[in-house]
């Protein structure tokens, strides 16, 4: 067969066209060659009809089918799909999307389950069943049923995209089509024509009081649900994730203003074209998270994440995790693993995860597009020479370049016909324009590194500014939210997606999380792990989730701390005893109590008796439903060194010779005599026991047994010494590193109930602290991280 004709778009689209394919996506796979190359071959290998025999539909299931399966997906299931299509048994964009979803899901698991058999994926994908209508009429009627209450609370205003998946929960194979329809339907019949109310525009205000009303009648309603991650043995508090974000709904805007542009309103063709889409499923919200992956998060990403994901949650929406993946030379697959597994610590579920690098056919089929509209071109202008130019909104000398020479270049410097810094792809704005970022801002740079997952497909890579925009109207997104430091790229998201005449998301820019005494830069922390002055990236004390996992930190705190904090368009600095407050109050109704001694100073009890040894002891004082622990008093028993002084004065509650205080559940004791080395420091003392309990001394000390364990305790402080070390510049903020951060106690005793206890397990260490057993614990030695002290130590 003779290779095509794809020279030109309208040659393309002919020969697409005897395919039956139409409409947008004619258009779409037209304006590439490569595109249009892959369908070809596609349609050829499938024996699709063409000419009089052309099937419009099965064209564009399989067109949809191309551009949405992720490279990764396993080869004899994309068969499997593209063969299911072509057939019959695939026969509707539902069961179609259900079977790109699958594929798309295990192409993200290294040894996806079950194995790939013809027979279990028929059965997945329903090939001979069709739900009935009475099936949907009835998972529908129980769906409104479960969730009356707040449907009546809400009327017409409850979010259908929540019910259309609640009710796909419970049957994969029926249709999204169908089921809005039904909805709608039962929806009408339990509620009544749309009043005037039901018409009239929401009042973001009163929206807002309402929910501060609710708020207060039912507080329950805004905290995290937490599960019981209580050891039942021991009673350790464990980490799983702990809430699902869009319980703490009152944390989330109940509406979003922003700077207006002319060009954000869609067309009446492009919000159809919005609702006809597959991948909504009938949402009205579509959200998405889309880190770097060039370093680990850090809790500036956690509050990201808590309004990306709640809100979308909320409103009955999606949302995705998008890795803007546009940077070969510092992304790497350690990184994207981390955000995966921390994403999901947190305890949201990204109901797609997808990558910028999947749309790179389409982003460099754009591009071709806004050269030939005359609003790119190719420019050989170096770095510090466009710099320059947009400083003094000089025009580049190849602006006004033909279009077609532009093209001809833009191929060459994908085809490695020049050298990096020979040649950009510049979109043609304005070089006059007040906002630097019009100043033609760069599309395309020539990088000649390996991409991570495209390998060594493309030597040229889209810039952020190009991409960011692009991939979310290709997403979708409803609703683009990010940090104020993007709202100058506003007017450039808005430009770009309007010259290509695509759906524009909603940009709302909200003020970044500064937490005082951190950093949060990437560069900063990563010269932080690379100098050895930190752990790594999960040191207990850096900014980075890893780190505040660690240390202790819970899912719920987190989330409940974004939720308290809230969203604005005005920066501040929030101080970290907030943080810690949210943290200090879970831990004090749930932790489990134990006694650690970090200093260690023997008592011997010289009038010990055996008889009154054995002590039951409250695992919790204020929850006696988490039952009691055994605990030995021993002949020799150990406290802190700081309970005991050699002399004693007034406001002091701890020992001194001859002066007597409580051992915490036991009995008051009295020094007797004091022990000494030959250099007179204390080694040892000697005390009796009043096991009558005949007085009841001010004094009470934590203490714990011989029978205890030997344990590593690390104290934690801040890492910077001033409130805002991210200002510092140089060597200053090395200079304001706080040397006592991390103070090792290698010597410390902890009693058996902790010293049992695994990896990830808080306790409540009397007097101490709120600590977590650390990943550097073996079997016969515990490390114990101080999580948050017992009191806020403000002054």
């Amino acid at each position: 067969m003779a290779e095509p004709d794809l020279t030109t778009a309208e040659a393309r689209s002919a020969m697409l066209a005897q395919y039956g394919l139409e409409g947008k996506p004619l258009s779409s796979a037209s304006d590439s060659a490569k595109m249009t190359k892959v369908l070809i071959e596609l349609f050829e290998k499938l024996a699709l009809g063409s000419g009089s025999d052309a099937d419009p539909k099965k064209a564009t299931m399989l067109f949809s089918a191309a551009t949405k399966l992720r490279a990764q997906v396993e080869p004899e299931l994309k068969e499997m799909i593209m063969a299911a299509v072509t057939d019959g048994r695939i026969a509707s964009t539902g069961r179609l999307e259900l079977a790109i979803a699958l594929a798309n899901k295990r192409s993200m698991t290294a040894q996806p389950e079950p194995a790939v058999t013809p027979e279990w994926f028929d059965d997945y994908i329903g090939v001979g069943v069709q739900v009935s209508a009475e099936e949907i009429s009835r998972l529908v009627h129980e769906t409104l049923r479960e969730n009356e209450d707040e449907i009546k609370e809400k009327r017409y205003r409850y979010p259908s995209g929540s019910l259309v998946r609640t009710v796909l929960g419970k049957n994969r194979l029926a249709e999204n089509e169908t089921v809005l329809a039904e909805i709608n339907k039962q929806i009408e019949q339990m509620l009544g024509p749309k009043t005037e109310a039901d018409l009239a525009p929401v009042d973001p205000k009163a929206a807002k009081k309402a929910a501060k009303e609710k708020k207060k009648k039912n507080p329950e309603d805004s905290t995290l649900q937490r599960n019981g991650a209580t050891d039942q043995e021991r009673g350790g508090a464990g980490q799983a994730a702990e809430a699902d974000p869009s319980e703490i709904a009152p944390g989330i805007p109940s509406s979003f203003e922003a700077r207006h542009l002319d060009i954000m309103k869609n067309t009446p063709e492009l919000l159809a074209a919005y609702k006809s889409a597959e991948r909504t499923g009938g949402c009205s919200v579509m959200t998405r998270f889309p880190p770097e992956p060039n370093g680990h998060l850090h809790i500036g990403h956690a509050k990201a994440m808590f309004l990306d994901f709640g809100y979308a949650r909320r409103e009955g929406g999606k949302c995705y995790l998008r890795f803007d993946d546009t940077n070969p030379e510092t992304e790497k697959q350690e990184y994207i693993d981390s955000i995966i597994d921390t994403v999901r610590w947190l305890g949201h579920e990204p109901d797609y995860i997808t990558y910028s690098s999947d749309y790179f056919d389409e982003l460099f089929a754009l591009a071709e597009k806004l050269i030939k509209k005359g609003l790119a071109y190719v420019c050989h202008q170096s770095s510090e020479d466009i710099a320059k130019g947009r400083e003094t909104m000089t025009d580049s000398p190849w602006r006004d370049r033909p279009a077609e020479e532009s093209l001809r270049l833009f191929h060459d410097m994908a085809n490695g016909k020049f050298e990096e810094s020979a040649a950009s792809l510049r979109m043609k704005i304005d070089m006059k324009h007040d906002n630097t970022v019009m100043r033609d801002p760069i599309a395309y740079r020539i990088k000649y590194v390996a991409h991570p997952r495209s390998g060594e497909k493309w030597c040229v890579y889209p810039s952020y500014d190009y991409t960011h925009c692009l991939v979310d109207s290709l997403e979708w997104i409803t609703h683009s939210l990010c940090t104020l430091e993007f709202e100058v790229r506003r007017d450039s998201y808005y430009w770009l997606i309007a010259a290509l005449d695509m759906y524009r998301p909603f940009v709302w820019e909200f003020a970044r999380l500064t937490l005082e005494g951190t950093v949060v830069s990437k560069r900063k922390l990563l010269a932080l792990v690379n100098s050895g002055r930190v752990r790594g990236w999960d040191d207990p004390r850096m900014p980075t989730l890893l780190g505040l996992r660690r240390r202790g930190y819970t899912p719920s705190a987190i989330n409940e701390f974004c939720s308290q904090t809230g969203y604005s368009r005005n920066a501040n600095v929030i101080g970290l005893h907030k943080l810690e407050h949210v943290l200090r109050s879970e831990f004090d109704e749930r932790c489990p109590r134990a006694m650690c001694v970090t200093r260690p100073l023997e008592i011997e009890i010289s009038n010990f008796d055996e008889s009154a040894s054995l002590l039951k002891v409250p695992i919790h004082p204020k929850m006696p439903e988490m039952g009691e622990r055994d605990v030995q008093l021993t002949r020799q028993v150990f406290i802190e060194r700081s309970d005991f002084r050699d002399t004693d004065e007034k406001g002091y509650y701890g020992l001194a010779p001859g002066k007597t205080a409580m051992l915490r559940y036991a009995y008051p004791i009295t020094v007797t005599n004091v022990i000494r080395s030959d250099e007179g420091e204390v080694v040892r003392l000697v005390a009796l026991c009043d096991y009558a309990k005949s007085v009841k001394p001010k004094g009470v000390l934590h203490w714990v047994s011989c029978t205890s364990k030997p344990c590593e305790v690390r104290l934690y402080d801040r890492l910077f010494k001033s409130a805002d070390p991210g200002a510092l510049g140089g060597e200053d903020i090395w200079e304001d590193l706080n040397d006592s951060s991390e103070v090792v106690l290698d010597e410390a005793l902890v009693d058996e109930f902790a010293g049992n206890c695994n990896v990830g397990d808080s306790f409540q260490f009397e007097r101490v602290g709120y600590f977590t057993c650390d990943q550097d614990s073996d079997s016969n030695r515990k490390v114990f991280n101080l999580t948050v002290t017992l009191k806020d130590g403000r002054k």
